[in-house]
């Protein structure tokens, strides 16, 4: 139990030191590259939100869930973030990024457990919205590679994060932390999609 603790602390760390150092980051060569990309879902609180619940769901769900979800979501968002990379038009984008919070939350604040393949394919379809808008706010100088890496590692850290909360499941008060998460996500999305947020 004490190395699990131990492990989840490095996880933090590391997200934090990445974290502050991507904000720190302010030379030419960031803006539009690799750190420009790690920054970007960390601008936008709809990002953050549906990345930290694909963690949470997964861990709710368990194997192999726990990490397959979060790697269907930065693989298929790779792809949304081409299609806006080359300007190939998909409507929706903004509500479907806020319906992906809604959904999430609902599920993990409802204790639903879907079928692996349905949560995947609802994981799938609400990343292909994010890497969407990643893609299409592609600053003009970037390198489009090393963007996109630095939006997919961010992902995967703020997915650790969601794993990291819904792992809390393991102890009877953390099932009410996770789940309060949940629903604060899926209030967050209503706010996104009302344009309260």
């Amino acid at each position: 139990m004490h190395n699990r603790y131990k492990k989840l602390g490095w996880i933090i760390a590391l997200f934090v030191f990445m974290q502050s150092a991507a904000w720190a980051h302010t030379g030419a060569g960031a803006i539009g590259g690799f750190m420009s990309g790690f920054t970007h879902p960390l601008y936008g609180w709809d990002h953050v939100a549906a990345m930290v619940a694909v963690g949470i769901l997964g861990a709710f769900l368990g194997r192999p869930a726990i990490w397959l979800l979060p790697v269907v979501f930065p693989v298929v968002m790779a792809f949304g973030g081409v299609l806006g990379i080359l300007g190939i038009s998909l409507p929706g984008i903004e509500p479907g990024i806020a319906i992906s919070s809604i959904v999430l939350g609902s599920l993990i604040v409802l204790a639903v457990h879907p079928p692996l393949w349905v949560a995947a394919v609802l994981v799938a379809g609400f990343a292909i919205f994010h890497g969407y808008a990643h893609g299409a706010e592609l600053p003009n100088a970037a390198n489009p590679l090393a963007y996109s890496a630095g939006f997919v590692i961010c992902t995967g850290l703020l997915h650790l994060l969601g794993i990291a909360i819904g792992e809390l499941i393991r102890w009877p008060w953390g099932k009410t932390v996770a789940r309060t998460v949940g629903g604060v996500i899926a209030l967050a999305g209503f706010g996104f999609l009302t344009g309260v947020l």
